[in-house]
């Protein structure tokens, strides 16, 4: 694949039903020079989770296509899950990688948001890098009560939506659209199946309530293997990496005499993070990216090194 420029867009949405997965993966296949890099979905969050990447046109319209088919097919209604929701198509972020920027992905954002709402009715509001309003920029604000709440919250002037009307349609709920760097989902499973002592590690983690500047927390019971889970996204990994997030999770862990039984990331996962972790671990020196061998070969035959 040879792109010159390269935006990954992350659409989560609010179900775990395989065939409603099936469909709105599909919509992506229509859409040319879009990729799907991973997809995961499961029925304690009720969430899928998808990475794509394509160009900023393709990318837009994977995104777009995708989310008119979660709109049709899922019911907020009749929707539950622990991970933190809005609507049917909850969070929608573009990331810059490649001869992009975040003020591209900006754009792409409110070009995502204005055409859902108009296509659907569905109010969509716009969050970090897109919201020119820094008061309104942060998820948990605008997340705030949930889809459970969204009624009564977007009736309040100041939570007036970025498009469409300020009207709850309970089926579908609300959308937040919006740009970001590239980011870490990591989760960390714990040998127990006390959520209150889950809560009060994943406490101690969260930028709100006194934790880390660049990480969300969240803590939830992963009913299938009678476990609990730290769900996390680490906004920005190279200020707050990812061996130091862990380093407190086993401190709060050993204070509430909980064992860390497996960890796992939610989507595509940063090589500059797990070099980070490599460093700290095995106490590497000047460990870089082109020291990894794929990346130095993919350099060379980038800068057109002849092997003949």
């Amino acid at each position: 694949m040879e792109m010159t420029e390269i935006v990954e867009c992350i659409p989560n949405f609010s179900t775990s039903d395989p065939k409603t997965v099936e469909a709105i993966l599909n919509q992506l296949k229509k859409i040319k020079n879009a990729h799907l890099l991973d997809y995961t979905f499961d029925s304690y969050y009720n969430r899928l989770v998808v990475s794509i990447i394509g160009n900023k046109e393709s990318a837009l319209n994977a995104a777009l296509n995708m989310s008119l088919k979660a709109v049709e097919l899922i019911d907020m209604r009749k929707h539950k899950g622990q991970h933190p929701r809005l609507g049917a198509v909850d969070v929608v972020p573009f990331v810059p990688i490649k001869k992009v920027t975040l003020d591209d992905c900006a754009q792409l954002a409110r070009k995502f948001g204005k055409e859902l709402a108009e296509k659907t009715g569905v109010p969509v509001y716009l969050y970090g890098a897109a919201q020119p309003d820094p008061t309104r920029r942060d998820l948990d604000w605008i997340r705030e009560g949930e889809y459970e709440k969204l009624a009564t919250m977007i009736a309040k002037p100041e939570r007036k939506p970025d498009f469409g009307q300020a009207k709850f349609i309970a089926k579908s709920g609300a959308t937040i659209a919006g740009a970001r760097k590239i980011m870490v989902g990591f989760n960390v499973n714990l040998g127990t199946a006390d959520l209150s002592a889950a809560k009060k590690i994943a406490k101690a983690l969260h930028s709100g309530k006194g934790g880390f500047t660049n990480v969300k927390a969240m803590a939830a019971v992963v009913p299938e293997k009678n476990i609990t889970q730290i769900g996390m996204s680490i906004h920005d990994f190279e200020k707050t990496p990812l061996y130091r997030v862990f380093e407190v999770i086993k401190i709060e862990c050993a204070r509430y005499n909980v064992p860390i039984v497996g960890s796992e990331f939610c989507g595509m996962a940063p090589l500059k993070a797990l070099i980070d972790v490599a460093d700290y671990y095995l106490k590497i020196d000047n460990l870089t990216e082109d020291r990894i061998l794929e990346i130095a070969i993919s350099n060379a035959l980038e800068k057109g090194d002849s092997f003949e």
